[in-house]
């Protein structure tokens, strides 16, 4: 295993739209998947998408910690997990303001709308068919993961560009702290 350079944003591969991944169970596909896993622990990330390590293919890795989870029993907590090919679909109307950051733009966050309950289908490395409902992190963690293949960061999502910047000064300015 390897870990691989991270795309920043102004590199064209964020850009661009990615294509379909013909064999999930391909040995250059398990390949690139347990280098992009190594690679979102090394960061640390809690998602990784194909295009962010210059792979144009429709595929990201993520996770979701027990101690990000919020108290809806559909924000369900999950290993290291691989999703091939995805289809999102949006349960809700509804849009809550997410703090999200990348690890193709560091050191800056923002809030940014998304769905807070999502349905999620697409394959795992063996090929297998892959379908949760789920709400919260989890489904914030998903929605920016599977931007990502369609050429979207998160800024492109914004609303309200006073809720950007760079991760440290909003920790400051949220506690009180003065420079």
């Amino acid at each position: 295993m390897a870990i691989l350079k991270i795309a920043r944003m102004g590199h064209p591969v964020l850009l661009r739209r990615c294509d379909p991944v013909a064999d999930p169970g391909a040995p250059e596909i398990r390949r690139l998947v347990a280098d992009m896993m190594e690679t979102m622990e090394d960061a640390p990330g809690v998602g990784l998408a194909a295009p962010q390590v210059y792979v144009p293919l429709r595929l990201f890795v993520f996770r979701v910690p027990d101690g990000r989870r919020e108290a809806d029993p559909e924000d369900t907590p999950l290993d290291n997990s691989v999703l091939i090919n995805p289809e999102v679909e949006l349960l809700t109307d509804d849009r809550v303001l997410r703090w999200e950051g990348c690890l193709s733009i560091p050191g800056l966050r923002a809030a940014v709308p998304r769905a807070p309950r999502i349905r999620y289908r697409g394959f795992d490395l063996e090929g297998r068919a892959v379908e949760r409902i789920v709400s919260g992190f989890h489904a914030g963690v998903v929605q920016h993961e599977y931007d990502h293949l369609d050429g979207i960061l998160y800024p492109m999502r914004m609303t309200d560009f006073r809720l950007f910047g760079f991760a440290e000064e909003l920790a400051r300015a949220a506690s009180g702290e003065r420079p």
